[in-house]
């Protein structure tokens, strides 16, 4: 009989599912896709249907449901912090009761009522669910784990190192001394959310200067030489109260936080700057002492802070570790998966399996829902839209590429879905990265966001030292590595350093041949893509370099602003007619946009993601 165990991360933010079947993973999805709330906290009914029609079994046939924290351990926490600042605190405590008090304390009778089913329900804690997800699927028998988030339970850092089937803890950093809650209360003050711009202050890092590192370190952040850190709390909100900073912090950077949406000031982009340094130094600090303490050649990362690519791209050419690897989803969606391989290789004996060819075992973290073409088909038939049946994979990259080299967006919808905040080629937005104006069509007119934000390339596994300073492979699309230096071209930075704060006057100009990927650092956030893994993608790029010599395709997430990634072919279509995407391919149906029938509600939409 096969072991099969259900991961569960819920009741935060991002929740998702796991399912794990004799060590092999299943399937993984995060709950956002399928109820089309973005960072969707509830309970994961969604995704856990999905799993374990992927696995094919029932809830009674399951061995064990994995919860990624400890409910009482984040409860005791809580209540502590509030105490320390008491009698302050009441809106920390109002906000955090329902939850901890309530269906926190009361999981694991939720958990059943919810499967109807008396499975057996267990915890683990929120970081060892982190460093199972990094080490596990990852190709080495022997790695050093780090792990850094914003809190979950007590800690907030962790080192630890894996070794066959089994984690050994070595060291934790506890609340409230977190980097990454002091890198959201940057994100907070520079006007974007927490909990999702960290994505925003990382890509406009680049446009200022890191002016503000000394105060930073000398106020708010002290290091030591092993890495480890303290906050001055007396800087800080969130123990306190529902916002991330307080006055003190406001008088230490000249003024109150940025208002969400409004126009972005010098102070920002040099904020973001110097928050990026520190945390890179700090990230630094700790792989060094992991490194020590361990003894391993190979690292393993996890955790919300894993995510800062630009921080990564730094460790892995700082080689402080011979191989470096990422799990592809870092936060807590991540801990569902870490949670199901923990049980089954600690609980249930189930034997570790590394991979003999050294790749890991997430399967280019393609493991949510596919739709075959019959169900495409069925969708399209039903709805009267208009499409082109191309059976011939290679006839379909073609036209698809010549789409690309034309200038056009494609929608690029293909198998099963990615488990993670990436988009790998299976849902994703394709563009041509030779040409200037992408970028600020694709953030304006597509994706309805914030025209500074750069675009990620995707390139052909074996052609990547042509275009980027890379060593090795970058799949999930983590890490940040310079343009090749005979690509780049000179910026001119002289109307920006006058003073003159228009980001579009930076943004416009190119900085490569391949400029709609090209940050304005001269850096790109590489996804590097292997036909083994990825054939129908792999082959549209393949053509584009056929048509064009071009190696490269822009790749951004199939989604717009404050909306999930698409899921099914519904969600792709609704996106495709409701943005300036020129053709959408699901599966190996072709639909091009002049043909579709309007939308009756498509100016009223395009008005609510509209930016000033």
């Amino acid at each position: 009989m096969a072991v099969n165990v259900l991961g569960i991360s819920a009741f935060y933010h991002d929740s998702a599912a796991a399912i794990v079947q004799d060590g092999k993973i299943v399937a993984a999805a995060q709950e956002e896709r399928f109820s089309r709330k973005k960072h969707d906290p509830r309970f994961p009914q969604h995704a856990i249907n999905y799993c374990l029609a992927e696995a094919f079994i029932e809830v009674d046939e399951l061995d064990a449901v994995v919860f990624y924290d400890h409910p009482l351990l984040t409860l005791d926490r809580v209540l502590k912090s509030l105490l320390t600042v008491a009698p302050r605190g009441e809106q920390q405590w109002l906000k955090a009761a329902p939850s901890v008090l309530g269906v926190k304390v009361h999981v694991e009778r939720y958990i059943r009522d919810a499967l109807q089913s008396e499975v057996p329900v267990l915890f683990t804690r929120h970081h060892l669910t982190h460093a199972a997800s990094a080490f596990y699927p990852s190709p080495f028998s022997d790695a050093a784990i780090l792990t850094i988030d914003g809190v979950g339970e007590w800690a907030t850092t962790s080192i630890a190192e894996g070794s066959g089937d089994r984690i050994r803890a070595h060291k934790e950093i506890h609340y409230p001394h977190s980097l990454g809650l002091l890198y959201s209360a940057f994100t907070y003050y520079c006007g974007f959310k927490v909990n999702s711009g960290e994505y925003k202050l990382m890509g406009l890092a680049p446009y200022g200067k890191p002016r503000f590192v000394d105060k930073i370190r000398e106020n708010l952040i002290h290091t030591k030489p092993d890495g480890s850190f303290r906050l001055n709390m007396e800087y800080f909100g969130f123990m306190d109260s529902n916002v991330m900073t307080n006055k003190r912090f406001d008088e230490l950077f000249g003024g109150p936080p940025r208002s969400p949406e409004s126009k972005i000031s010098r102070r920002e982009m040099d904020l973001a700057a110097s928050v990026q340094v520190v945390t890179e130094d700090v990230v630094l600090g700790l792989a060094r002492h992991a490194r020590e303490i361990t003894g391993m050649e190979n690292l393993v990362l996890a955790g919300g802070v894993a995510l800062n690519c630009v921080a990564n791209g730094l460790l892995l050419r700082e080689k402080i570790f011979e191989n470096v690897w990422i799990q592809p989803a870092s936060g807590d969606a991540g801990g569902a998966l870490g949670a199901a391989l923990l049980a089954s290789y600690r609980k249930f004996g189930v034997p570790r399996q590394v991979n003999s060819q050294g790749n890991d075992s997430q399967e280019g973290s393609f493991l949510g829902p596919a739709f075959s073409s019959t169900e495409v088909k069925a969708f399209l038939d039903r709805g009267g839209y208009p499409y082109e049946v191309v059976e011939d994979p290679q006839e379909r990259a073609e036209k698809i590429a010549e789409v690309l080299a034309e200038g056009g967006v494609v929608g690029h919808f293909s198998g099963r879905m990615e488990f993670g905040p990436r988009s790998l080629g299976a849902r994703s937005i394709l563009g041509d990265p030779r040409n200037s104006e992408t970028q600020v069509l694709m953030n304006l007119k597509i994706k309805y966001r914030e025209s500074f934000r750069p675009f990620a390339p995707s390139v052909l596994e074996e052609n990547c030292s042509e275009y980027f300073e890379l060593e090795g492979e970058s799949p999930y699309m983590l890490l940040v590595a310079p343009v090749e230096r005979k690509r780049r071209l000179p910026m001119d930075w002289s109307n920006f350093e006058k003073g003159d704060d228009d980001l579009m006057s930076l943004v416009k100009q190119p900085r490569s041949d391949i400029p709609a990927v090209t940050h304005v650092d001269h850096s790109a956030r590489v996804q590097t893509v292997r036909r083994d893994v990825s054939p129908a993608y792999y082959d549209v790029i393949a053509a584009f370099k056929q048509l064009t010599g071009c190696g490269v395709v822009v790749n951004t997430s199939f989604n717009v602003r404050g909306e999930p990634i698409v899921c099914s072919p519904q969600d792709a279509y609704r996106c495709f007619m409701r943005t300036d995407m020129d053709m959408l391919a699901l599966e190996n149906c072709l639909l091009r946009k002049s043909d579709q029938p309007k939308q009756e509600d498509d100016e009223n939409w395009r008005k609510e993601y509209e930016l000033d």
